[in-house]
């Protein structure tokens, strides 16, 4: 059995923010843009999240379940500095370190000696590392597989550990949602209950064959989950799938030459943060992301092989037939990019950013 601890920073954001500032701490807080700009919720402290409000929820709806929400627009300069110093704790303890963002990684110390070989240990011992080191509290799982990691980080929030020891594997994982699987979405979700799956009991009880049928390659890969099967061992190296910029509009627009105007204005941004990644601008296929007035969103891709506005100005109209009279609320543009095995592209180290024309 491996040994897998991960580690999740307790509202990370505003958690650097109530450090800084005394006066925000015990008040719900959250970070994002501001309501009369149709700005969006990055994350949000635990206050605030007693009146309902979370992550990527419109800054306005936030306002309506909590007038007195007090919003800090973020300074992502001193998140990611205070993420190096997380990371480097992580050094300390094994080099087998997968982040997955900011405020979160996978470590596996299948193979340390430190205090006996205790994965419990060690992942108390980080913990309390970090919290001397920054000020900033993480919670931590701990299991022999890598998906029950993760699940287990979020059992005692905040602040908290929960460790799931190989002979109590298949009773935790039995019991568990499926939502709290990682890859069910609202959507996935939705099929598996018209099915009548609610829990990883019920999939066990469940035919194989005809959850592989309707589910195809994530149908199996659901099964091994919901029977405490995960065989993946932690990705050292992030490689750089795609580079995206977009932008939430003051007021909807409603025309093709409008979104002209927008992508125009958003081509050049997209531009310079390809270069940093693809500095010839190779990529797998681009494509326009629309949101309409009923926050219903679209994607339309066209595969390519270099970059250009043209192919940008080519797609507006086809996507432009789903819009349906609705306003548009927000446009983005975003490129794919090409696959390791076919790209002689060094894989890229993991950076903040890169998912709007305001950083979330």
């Amino acid at each position: 059995m491996r040994k897998f601890i991960h580690i999740d920073m307790d509202c990370f954001y505003a958690a650097v923010e109530m450090r800084d500032n005394p006066a925000l701490r015990g008040i719900p807080i959250a970070i994002g843009g501001s309501s009369d700009r149709r700005g969006v919720i990055s994350t949000c402290n635990y206050p605030a999240r007693k009146f309902g409000v979370r992550s990527a929820m419109a800054t306005a709806h936030a306002m309506k379940l909590c007038p007195h929400l007090t919003l800090v627009p973020g300074r992502m300069d001193v998140y990611v500095e205070e993420s190096r110093k997380i990371k480097a704790i992580f050094k300390r303890y094994t080099d087998i370190v997968e982040p997955l963002s900011l405020d979160e990684a996978f470590l596996d110390v299948s193979d340390s000696t430190l205090f006996a070989g205790s994965a419990t240990r060690i992942a108390q011992d980080i913990r309390q590392a970090i919290f001397d080191e920054t000020g900033l509290t993480a919670s931590a799982g701990v299991a022999p597989i890598k998906f029950v990691a993760k699940v287990a980080s979020d059992e005692n929030k905040p602040d908290g550990l929960c460790v799931i020891p190989p002979q109590k594997l298949l009773e935790f994982v039995t019991r568990l949602p499926l939502k709290k699987i990682p890859g069910v979405g609202k959507v996935t979700q939705e099929k598996l209950a018209l099915l009548g799956l609610e829990t990883c009991a019920d999939v066990q009880n469940y035919p194989r064959e005809r959850l592989l049928k309707q589910f195809g390659k994530f149908g199996k890969i659901l099964w091994d989950r919901c029977h405490a099967v995960d065989d993946r061992a932690l990705s050292t190296h992030r490689e750089r799938k795609s580079v995206g910029i977009e932008t939430t509009l003051a007021q909807d627009i409603h025309t093709q030459q409008q979104c002209l105007e927008i992508i125009h204005k958003l081509y050049p941004k997209l531009i310079k943060r390809l270069k940093k990644v693809s500095p010839n601008l190779t990529v797998h296929n681009q494509g326009i992301k629309l949101k309409f007035s009923d926050f219903q969103q679209t994607t339309m891709d066209q595969r390519t092989q270099v970059v250009s506005l043209s192919t940008f100005e080519t797609l507006i109209p086809q996507i432009l037939a789903r819009q349906q009279k609705r306003g548009i609320r927000l446009v983005g543009l975003h490129v794919a990019m090409p696959h390791e095995a076919d790209s002689r592209q060094l894989p890229l180290r993991f950076e903040a950013g890169g998912g709007g024309e305001t950083e979330s």
